[in-house]
Protein backbone atom coordinates (compact mmCIF):
# COMPACT_ATOMS: atom_id res chain seq x y z
CA UNK A 1 0.00 0.00 0.00
CA UNK A 2 1.35 3.48 -0.84
CA UNK A 3 1.67 6.23 1.77
CA UNK A 4 -1.25 8.11 0.21
CA UNK A 5 -3.42 4.98 0.19
CA UNK A 6 -2.64 4.26 3.84
CA UNK A 7 -3.68 7.79 4.78
CA UNK A 8 -6.89 7.58 2.74
CA UNK A 9 -7.81 4.25 4.32
CA UNK A 10 -7.19 5.47 7.87
CA UNK A 11 -8.36 9.09 7.75
CA UNK A 12 -11.28 8.69 10.12
CA UNK A 13 -9.22 6.73 12.64
CA UNK A 14 -6.49 9.36 12.59
CA UNK A 15 -9.05 12.08 13.33
CA UNK A 16 -10.70 10.04 16.07
CA UNK A 17 -7.36 9.57 17.83
CA UNK A 18 -6.57 13.27 17.53
CA UNK A 19 -10.00 14.22 18.88
CA UNK A 20 -9.51 11.94 21.89
CA UNK A 21 -6.48 14.06 22.82
CA UNK A 22 -8.11 17.41 22.10
CA UNK A 23 -11.04 16.61 24.40
CA UNK A 24 -8.63 16.53 27.35
CA UNK A 25 -8.13 20.18 28.47
CA UNK A 26 -4.44 19.82 29.24
CA UNK A 27 -3.82 23.47 30.18
CA UNK A 28 -0.46 23.66 31.90
CA UNK A 29 -0.92 27.29 32.99
CA UNK A 30 -3.78 26.38 35.34
CA UNK A 31 -3.15 24.22 38.40
CA UNK A 32 -6.72 22.93 38.44
CA UNK A 33 -5.95 21.04 35.22
CA UNK A 34 -3.24 18.88 36.80
CA UNK A 35 -5.44 15.75 36.51
CA UNK A 36 -5.98 16.54 32.83
CA UNK A 37 -2.22 16.75 32.29
CA UNK A 38 -1.80 13.25 33.70
CA UNK A 39 -4.76 11.93 31.69
CA UNK A 40 -3.37 13.40 28.47
CA UNK A 41 0.07 11.92 29.10
CA UNK A 42 -1.49 8.51 29.69
CA UNK A 43 -3.56 8.79 26.51
CA UNK A 44 -0.40 9.49 24.54
CA UNK A 45 1.24 6.30 25.81
CA UNK A 46 -1.77 4.33 24.55
CA UNK A 47 -1.61 6.01 21.14
CA UNK A 48 2.16 5.53 20.77
CA UNK A 49 1.87 1.83 21.55
CA UNK A 50 -1.01 1.50 19.10
CA UNK A 51 1.10 3.22 16.42
CA UNK A 52 3.85 0.60 16.83
CA UNK A 53 6.17 1.84 19.56
CA UNK A 54 7.78 -0.99 21.52
CA UNK A 55 7.67 1.07 24.68
CA UNK A 56 5.70 4.10 25.89
CA UNK A 57 5.71 5.26 29.50
CA UNK A 58 4.79 8.26 31.62
CA UNK A 59 7.87 9.54 33.46
CA UNK A 60 7.81 11.99 36.38
CA UNK A 61 9.50 15.40 36.37
CA UNK A 62 9.54 18.23 38.88
CA UNK A 63 6.35 19.41 37.20
CA UNK A 64 4.04 17.76 34.67
CA UNK A 65 5.11 14.31 33.49
CA UNK A 66 6.98 13.49 30.30
CA UNK A 67 5.85 10.80 27.86
CA UNK A 68 8.72 8.70 26.54
CA UNK A 69 8.39 6.15 23.75
CA UNK A 70 10.70 4.25 21.44
CA UNK A 71 10.97 1.93 18.46
CA UNK A 72 14.51 0.56 18.17
CA UNK A 73 15.18 -1.39 14.98
CA UNK A 74 18.99 -1.67 15.06
CA UNK A 75 21.92 -0.41 17.16
CA UNK A 76 23.67 0.42 13.88
CA UNK A 77 20.87 2.63 12.55
CA UNK A 78 20.68 6.38 13.18
CA UNK A 79 18.23 7.55 15.83
CA UNK A 80 15.61 10.27 15.53
CA UNK A 81 14.22 11.83 18.71
CA UNK A 82 10.75 13.27 18.09
CA UNK A 83 9.88 16.13 20.45
CA UNK A 84 6.37 17.52 20.97
CA UNK A 85 4.23 18.93 23.76
CA UNK A 86 0.81 17.84 24.94
CA UNK A 87 -0.07 20.94 26.94
CA UNK A 88 -2.13 23.73 25.40
CA UNK A 89 -2.78 27.41 26.02
CA UNK A 90 -5.83 28.52 28.03
CA UNK A 91 -8.88 28.96 25.79
CA UNK A 92 -10.09 32.29 27.20
CA UNK A 93 -11.85 34.46 26.18
CA UNK A 94 -14.41 31.70 25.73
CA UNK A 95 -17.13 33.99 24.35
CA UNK A 96 -15.05 34.57 21.21
CA UNK A 97 -15.05 30.88 20.23
CA UNK A 98 -17.59 29.80 17.63
CA UNK A 99 -17.64 26.29 19.13
CA UNK A 100 -16.50 24.55 22.30
CA UNK A 101 -12.66 24.75 22.28
CA UNK A 102 -12.37 21.24 23.71
CA UNK A 103 -15.02 19.59 21.55
CA UNK A 104 -13.41 19.51 18.09
CA UNK A 105 -15.54 20.30 15.08
CA UNK A 106 -14.88 20.02 11.36
CA UNK A 107 -16.12 23.05 9.41
CA UNK A 108 -15.05 24.43 6.05
CA UNK A 109 -12.37 21.76 5.65
CA UNK A 110 -10.71 22.59 8.97
CA UNK A 111 -10.51 21.14 12.48
CA UNK A 112 -11.57 23.79 15.02
CA UNK A 113 -10.37 23.31 18.62
CA UNK A 114 -7.70 24.31 21.11
CA UNK A 115 -4.67 22.22 20.20
CA UNK A 116 -5.88 21.45 16.67
CA UNK A 117 -2.52 22.81 15.50
CA UNK A 118 -0.43 23.67 18.58
CA UNK A 119 0.64 21.04 19.29
CA UNK A 120 -1.74 18.10 19.40
CA UNK A 121 -2.49 18.24 15.68
CA UNK A 122 1.16 18.49 14.72
CA UNK A 123 2.16 15.83 17.26
CA UNK A 124 -0.37 13.49 15.70
CA UNK A 125 1.15 14.21 12.27
CA UNK A 126 4.47 12.95 13.60
CA UNK A 127 3.03 9.83 15.18
CA UNK A 128 0.90 8.88 12.18
CA UNK A 129 3.84 9.46 9.81
CA UNK A 130 5.90 7.12 12.00
CA UNK A 131 3.08 4.55 12.03
CA UNK A 132 2.87 4.49 8.24
CA UNK A 133 6.65 4.19 7.82
CA UNK A 134 6.71 1.30 10.28
CA UNK A 135 3.70 -0.58 8.92
CA UNK A 136 4.77 -0.16 5.28
CA UNK A 137 8.39 -1.18 5.84
CA UNK A 138 9.83 2.28 5.17
CA UNK A 139 11.48 2.83 8.55
CA UNK A 140 15.28 2.77 8.36
CA UNK A 141 16.12 4.42 11.68
CA UNK A 142 15.40 4.12 15.37
CA UNK A 143 12.74 6.48 16.67
CA UNK A 144 12.37 7.86 20.19
CA UNK A 145 9.60 10.16 21.41
CA UNK A 146 9.66 12.76 24.17
CA UNK A 147 6.37 14.60 24.72
CA UNK A 148 6.32 17.18 27.51
CA UNK A 149 3.50 18.93 29.35
CA UNK A 150 5.01 22.34 30.08
CA UNK A 151 6.05 23.92 26.77
CA UNK A 152 3.41 26.64 27.00
CA UNK A 153 4.83 27.76 30.37
CA UNK A 154 8.46 27.70 29.30
CA UNK A 155 9.43 24.03 29.85
CA UNK A 156 10.70 24.62 33.42
CA UNK A 157 11.16 20.91 34.20
CA UNK A 158 12.52 19.56 30.92
CA UNK A 159 16.15 20.65 31.14
CA UNK A 160 16.71 18.77 34.39
CA UNK A 161 14.86 15.76 32.93
CA UNK A 162 17.20 15.79 29.93
CA UNK A 163 20.26 16.14 32.17
CA UNK A 164 19.15 13.10 34.16
CA UNK A 165 18.28 11.01 31.09
CA UNK A 166 21.02 11.77 28.56
CA UNK A 167 21.59 8.13 27.66
CA UNK A 168 17.89 7.40 27.28
CA UNK A 169 17.47 10.41 24.96
CA UNK A 170 20.65 9.81 22.95
CA UNK A 171 19.96 10.50 19.27
CA UNK A 172 21.51 11.73 16.04
CA UNK A 173 18.90 14.39 15.38
CA UNK A 174 15.73 15.79 16.90
CA UNK A 175 12.61 16.18 14.76
CA UNK A 176 9.93 18.70 15.74
CA UNK A 177 6.57 19.67 14.27
CA UNK A 178 5.63 22.78 16.25
CA UNK A 179 6.25 25.48 13.66
CA UNK A 180 4.47 26.92 10.64
CA UNK A 181 4.93 27.13 6.87
CA UNK A 182 4.89 30.24 4.72
CA UNK A 183 1.63 29.14 3.10
CA UNK A 184 -0.45 26.29 1.85
CA UNK A 185 0.98 26.66 -1.65
CA UNK A 186 4.43 27.66 -0.37
CA UNK A 187 5.85 24.90 1.82
CA UNK A 188 8.78 25.82 4.02
CA UNK A 189 11.07 24.45 6.70
CA UNK A 190 11.96 26.58 9.68
CA UNK A 191 15.70 27.19 9.96
CA UNK A 192 15.70 29.69 12.80
CA UNK A 193 13.72 30.64 15.90
CA UNK A 194 13.86 33.68 18.12
CA UNK A 195 14.71 33.43 21.79
CA UNK A 196 12.55 34.77 24.62
CA UNK A 197 12.79 36.71 27.87
CA UNK A 198 9.65 37.22 29.98
CA UNK A 199 8.93 39.23 33.14
CA UNK A 200 6.10 40.24 35.44
CA UNK A 201 6.14 43.82 36.74
CA UNK A 202 4.43 45.08 39.88
CA UNK A 203 4.13 48.82 40.52
CA UNK A 204 3.03 49.96 43.98
CA UNK A 205 1.96 53.46 44.93
CA UNK A 206 -0.10 54.25 48.03
CA UNK A 207 -0.65 51.57 50.69
CA UNK A 208 -4.33 51.22 49.73
CA UNK A 209 -6.71 52.20 46.94
CA UNK A 210 -7.57 55.90 47.22
CA UNK A 211 -10.49 58.13 46.25
CA UNK A 212 -9.44 59.63 42.90
CA UNK A 213 -11.16 62.92 43.73
CA UNK A 214 -9.48 63.39 47.09
CA UNK A 215 -6.04 62.20 46.01
CA UNK A 216 -5.92 62.47 42.20
CA UNK A 217 -3.27 64.94 41.09
CA UNK A 218 -1.42 64.73 44.41
CA UNK A 219 -0.44 61.04 44.50
CA UNK A 220 1.18 59.09 41.67
CA UNK A 221 -1.18 56.61 40.00
CA UNK A 222 0.62 53.23 39.61
CA UNK A 223 -1.22 52.46 36.37
CA UNK A 224 -0.19 55.79 34.86
CA UNK A 225 3.41 55.22 35.95
CA UNK A 226 3.43 51.66 34.59
CA UNK A 227 2.07 52.77 31.23
CA UNK A 228 4.73 55.48 30.96
CA UNK A 229 7.52 53.06 31.88
CA UNK A 230 6.37 50.52 29.32
CA UNK A 231 5.74 53.05 26.55
CA UNK A 232 9.28 54.43 26.88
CA UNK A 233 10.88 51.02 26.23
CA UNK A 234 10.41 51.51 22.48
CA UNK A 235 11.00 54.75 20.60
CA UNK A 236 9.21 56.30 17.64
CA UNK A 237 11.31 54.20 15.23
CA UNK A 238 10.36 50.94 16.94
CA UNK A 239 13.79 50.42 18.50
CA UNK A 240 14.19 49.16 22.07
CA UNK A 241 15.73 51.83 24.30
CA UNK A 242 17.35 49.56 26.93
CA UNK A 243 21.10 50.37 26.92
CA UNK A 244 23.29 47.64 25.36
CA UNK A 245 20.21 45.68 24.26
CA UNK A 246 21.50 45.40 20.68
CA UNK A 247 25.14 44.65 21.55
CA UNK A 248 24.92 40.96 20.59
CA UNK A 249 22.25 41.12 17.89
CA UNK A 250 23.37 39.07 14.91
CA UNK A 251 24.07 40.97 11.71
CA UNK A 252 21.80 39.70 8.96
CA UNK A 253 23.81 39.30 5.79
CA UNK A 254 22.77 40.82 2.49
CA UNK A 255 22.46 37.28 1.11
CA UNK A 256 19.98 36.25 3.81
CA UNK A 257 18.00 39.48 3.46
CA UNK A 258 17.72 38.75 -0.23
CA UNK A 259 16.46 35.22 0.57
CA UNK A 260 13.83 36.72 2.89
CA UNK A 261 12.81 39.14 0.15
CA UNK A 262 12.07 36.18 -2.14
CA UNK A 263 9.44 34.78 0.24
CA UNK A 264 5.96 35.40 -1.22
CA UNK A 265 4.33 38.01 1.00
CA UNK A 266 1.14 39.99 0.39
CA UNK A 267 1.20 42.86 2.86
CA UNK A 268 -2.37 43.90 2.08
CA UNK A 269 -3.65 40.37 2.74
CA UNK A 270 -1.52 40.18 5.90
CA UNK A 271 -3.10 43.37 7.26
CA UNK A 272 -6.59 42.29 6.27
CA UNK A 273 -6.19 38.88 7.93
CA UNK A 274 -5.40 40.46 11.32
CA UNK A 275 -7.72 43.46 10.92
CA UNK A 276 -5.25 46.37 11.00
CA UNK A 277 -4.96 49.40 8.74
CA UNK A 278 -1.21 49.85 9.07
CA UNK A 279 1.83 47.87 10.23
CA UNK A 280 4.46 49.12 12.65
CA UNK A 281 7.94 47.94 13.52
CA UNK A 282 11.61 48.78 13.64
CA UNK A 283 12.53 51.35 11.02
CA UNK A 284 14.74 50.15 8.18
CA UNK A 285 13.54 46.54 8.19
CA UNK A 286 10.86 44.77 6.16
CA UNK A 287 7.92 43.08 7.88
CA UNK A 288 9.27 39.54 7.39
CA UNK A 289 12.61 40.64 8.81
CA UNK A 290 11.05 42.35 11.81
CA UNK A 291 9.16 39.25 12.88
CA UNK A 292 11.93 36.71 12.31
CA UNK A 293 15.48 38.01 12.58
CA UNK A 294 15.04 41.21 14.63
CA UNK A 295 14.26 41.45 18.37
CA UNK A 296 11.01 42.89 19.70
CA UNK A 297 9.35 44.06 22.93
CA UNK A 298 5.70 43.51 23.81
CA UNK A 299 3.34 44.07 26.72
CA UNK A 300 1.48 40.76 26.92
CA UNK A 301 -0.95 41.78 29.64
CA UNK A 302 -1.62 44.79 31.87
CA UNK A 303 -4.06 45.24 34.74
CA UNK A 304 -4.91 47.10 37.92
CA UNK A 305 -7.61 49.22 39.51
CA UNK A 306 -11.31 48.72 38.85
CA UNK A 307 -12.38 46.87 35.70
CA UNK A 308 -15.87 45.71 36.66
CA UNK A 309 -19.22 46.92 35.40
CA UNK A 310 -20.01 50.60 35.77
CA UNK A 311 -17.57 53.07 37.28
CA UNK A 312 -15.53 53.38 40.44
CA UNK A 313 -13.47 56.50 40.97
CA UNK A 314 -10.41 54.87 42.42
CA UNK A 315 -6.70 55.63 42.39
CA UNK A 316 -5.32 52.08 42.67
CA UNK A 317 -2.60 50.95 45.00
CA UNK A 318 -1.04 48.58 42.50
CA UNK A 319 -0.65 47.93 38.79
CA UNK A 320 0.78 44.91 36.99
CA UNK A 321 2.08 43.92 33.58
CA UNK A 322 3.48 40.84 31.90
CA UNK A 323 6.03 41.72 29.23
CA UNK A 324 8.31 39.84 26.86
CA UNK A 325 11.18 40.30 24.46
CA UNK A 326 11.69 38.08 21.45
CA UNK A 327 15.42 37.69 20.98
CA UNK A 328 17.63 36.70 18.05
CA UNK A 329 20.59 34.30 17.91
CA UNK A 330 23.57 35.40 20.06
CA UNK A 331 21.34 37.38 22.43
CA UNK A 332 21.54 35.57 25.77
CA UNK A 333 18.21 35.70 27.61
CA UNK A 334 19.92 35.78 31.02
CA UNK A 335 21.94 38.85 29.99
CA UNK A 336 18.89 40.57 28.50
CA UNK A 337 16.89 39.87 31.65
CA UNK A 338 19.61 41.51 33.75
CA UNK A 339 19.78 44.53 31.42
CA UNK A 340 15.99 44.92 31.63
CA UNK A 341 15.95 44.79 35.43
CA UNK A 342 18.76 47.35 35.69
CA UNK A 343 17.01 49.64 33.20
CA UNK A 344 13.71 49.57 35.09
CA UNK A 345 15.49 50.18 38.40
CA UNK A 346 17.23 53.21 36.91
CA UNK A 347 14.23 54.86 35.25
CA UNK A 348 11.51 54.04 37.80
CA UNK A 349 10.33 57.27 39.52
CA UNK A 350 10.66 57.59 43.31
CA UNK A 351 6.90 58.14 43.66
CA UNK A 352 6.26 54.40 43.15
CA UNK A 353 7.96 51.11 43.96
CA UNK A 354 8.65 48.82 41.01
CA UNK A 355 9.32 45.10 41.32
CA UNK A 356 10.48 43.04 38.32
CA UNK A 357 10.14 39.26 38.51
CA UNK A 358 11.84 37.25 35.74
CA UNK A 359 9.61 34.45 34.50
CA UNK A 360 10.97 32.12 31.81
CA UNK A 361 13.28 32.50 28.85
CA UNK A 362 15.22 30.70 26.17
CA UNK A 363 17.88 31.14 23.53
CA UNK A 364 17.38 31.52 19.79
CA UNK A 365 18.24 28.69 17.41
CA UNK A 366 19.57 28.24 13.87
CA UNK A 367 19.48 24.93 11.96
CA UNK A 368 22.23 24.23 9.37
CA UNK A 369 20.60 23.42 6.03
CA UNK A 370 23.34 20.91 5.15
CA UNK A 371 22.35 18.45 7.90
CA UNK A 372 21.45 15.02 6.44
CA UNK A 373 18.17 15.09 8.37
CA UNK A 374 17.36 18.56 7.02
CA UNK A 375 18.03 17.34 3.48
CA UNK A 376 15.74 14.35 4.13
CA UNK A 377 12.99 16.65 5.42
CA UNK A 378 13.44 18.88 2.37
CA UNK A 379 13.05 15.93 -0.03
CA UNK A 380 10.09 14.55 1.94
CA UNK A 381 8.23 17.87 1.79
CA UNK A 382 8.98 18.12 -1.93
CA UNK A 383 7.27 14.74 -2.45
CA UNK A 384 4.23 15.62 -0.30
CA UNK A 385 3.70 19.19 -1.51
CA UNK A 386 4.98 18.95 -5.07
CA UNK A 387 7.60 21.68 -4.66
CA UNK A 388 10.82 22.27 -2.76
CA UNK A 389 10.25 23.97 0.60
CA UNK A 390 11.81 27.34 1.31
CA UNK A 391 14.30 27.70 4.17
CA UNK A 392 12.77 30.33 6.45
CA UNK A 393 13.44 31.82 9.87
CA UNK A 394 10.34 32.23 12.04
CA UNK A 395 9.53 34.69 14.79
CA UNK A 396 8.29 32.29 17.45
CA UNK A 397 10.28 30.71 20.26
CA UNK A 398 10.68 27.11 21.39
CA UNK A 399 13.18 27.63 24.22
CA UNK A 400 13.76 23.92 24.74
CA UNK A 401 15.30 23.58 21.25
CA UNK A 402 18.44 25.46 22.28
CA UNK A 403 18.46 23.51 25.54
CA UNK A 404 18.49 20.24 23.59
CA UNK A 405 21.58 21.42 21.75
CA UNK A 406 23.33 22.47 24.96
CA UNK A 407 22.40 19.41 27.05
CA UNK A 408 22.09 16.59 24.52
CA UNK A 409 24.51 17.96 21.91
CA UNK A 410 22.01 17.36 19.10
CA UNK A 411 20.68 19.62 16.36
CA UNK A 412 16.95 19.91 15.64
CA UNK A 413 15.13 19.89 12.32
CA UNK A 414 11.93 21.94 12.49
CA UNK A 415 9.42 20.26 10.20
CA UNK A 416 6.19 22.11 10.98
CA UNK A 417 2.91 22.24 9.07
CA UNK A 418 0.97 25.07 10.67
CA UNK A 419 -0.29 28.23 8.99
CA UNK A 420 -0.53 31.75 10.39
CA UNK A 421 -4.32 31.64 9.91
CA UNK A 422 -4.54 28.66 12.25
CA UNK A 423 -4.72 31.19 15.10
CA UNK A 424 -2.67 29.25 17.64
CA UNK A 425 -2.95 30.73 21.17
CA UNK A 426 -6.09 32.59 20.05
CA UNK A 427 -9.82 31.84 20.04
CA UNK A 428 -10.93 29.63 17.14
CA UNK A 429 -7.64 27.81 16.67
CA UNK A 430 -7.84 25.48 13.69
CA UNK A 431 -5.93 23.20 11.35
CA UNK A 432 -6.64 22.57 7.69
CA UNK A 433 -7.47 18.92 7.03
CA UNK A 434 -5.56 18.87 3.75
CA UNK A 435 -2.36 20.03 5.45
CA UNK A 436 -2.89 17.58 8.30
CA UNK A 437 -2.83 14.70 5.83
CA UNK A 438 -0.01 16.18 3.71
CA UNK A 439 2.05 16.59 6.85
CA UNK A 440 1.56 12.92 7.69
CA UNK A 441 2.68 12.01 4.17
CA UNK A 442 5.77 14.21 4.48
CA UNK A 443 6.80 12.62 7.80
CA UNK A 444 6.34 9.11 6.40
CA UNK A 445 8.49 10.05 3.41
CA UNK A 446 11.11 11.49 5.77
CA UNK A 447 11.50 8.06 7.32
CA UNK A 448 11.73 6.47 3.87
CA UNK A 449 14.66 8.77 3.04
CA UNK A 450 16.54 9.16 6.34
CA UNK A 451 18.63 6.05 7.04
Amino acid sequence: MSVKQYIETNKERFLGELFSLIRIPSISAKSEHKPDMIACAQKWTELLLAAGADKAVVMPTQGNPVVYGEKLISPDAPTVLVYAHYDVMPAEPLDLWKSDPFEPEIRDGRIWARGADDDKGQSMIQVKGFEIALREGLLGCNVKFIFEGEEEIGSPSLESFCEANKELLKADVILVSDTSMVGKETPSLTTGLRGLAYWEIEVTGPNRDLHSGHFGGAVANPINMLCKLMADITDADGRITIPHFYDDVEDVSAVEREMIAQIPFDEAAYKKAIGVEELFGEKGWATLERNSCRPSFDICGIWGGYTGEGSKTVLPSKAYAKVSCRLVPHQDHHKISELFEKYIARVAPACVKVKVTPMHGGQGYVCPIDLPAYKAAEKACTIAFGKKPLAVRRGGSIPIISTFEQVLGVKTVLMGFGLEQNAIHSPNESCELELFYKGIEAVAEFYRIYK
